[in-house]
């Protein structure tokens, strides 16, 4: 799915990027919300679950409701925060292992406009995927995926800055803790 957000596009930087594990859903100016079946309160069973991609004006977040709890990632430029994102994080969150991971690419001008246009076409043709492009400029962006099992969620963000060549790139996902801690892969 791929829109256009209603927003005045500004001059962020990728640098200017924090990420932030709990707190509160922030106003969005684009959702897509997807179920699935996932694990029941107690790790078994099944009930229905939901992932929903948010994309803010300052970048994105995702919120889990499944499972033996819930998961909200915030990647965005966040008053008073000035931490650069972290390389790799990996943390235990309400029976889930969490896993992040980020990097900055630097492209040419020439390079950066071909590998936006090549991203913002594949999250449109894709079944779970959200994206929005900024007023004035095509190539600033904002762009998820996310793949969605019983026992692990993933999810994929791409966040460009054209004005000085960057594209910000993460990774997530949660696993569902098996029996004492060990993971179980679906």
């Amino acid at each position: 799915m791929l829109t256009t957000l209603q927003t005045s596009y500004t001059d962020t930087r990728a640098g200017d990027l924090a990420w932030q594990l709990g707190g509160e859903p922030l106003p969005a100016l684009a959702v897509r919300e997807l179920s699935f079946d996932g694990p029941g309160p107690d790790g078994g069973g099944r009930t229905g679950a939901t992932l929903q991609l948010r994309l803010l004006g300052a970048s994105h977040q995702v919120v889990l409701a499944a499972g033996p709890g819930d998961c909200l990632e915030t990647v965005a430029c966040l008053p008073g925060r000035r931490t650069p994102l972290p390389a790799r994080v990996a943390e235990r969150v309400a029976g889930w292992e969490y896993e992040f991971a980020a990097r900055i690419e630097a492209l040419p001008a020439h390079t950066f406009a071909a590998r936006a246009q090549e991203l913002l076409a594949l999250v449109a043709e894709h079944p779970r995927g959200l994206a929005g492009i900024f007023p004035g400029d095509p190539c600033a962006f904002t762009a998820m995926v996310a793949q969605c099992e019983e026992h692990r969620v993933l999810w994929r963000t791409w966040h460009a800055y054209p004005q000085e060549g960057r594209l910000v790139c993460t990774r997530s996902s949660l696993v569902l803790q098996g029996p004492a801690g060990s993971g179980t892969h679906g």
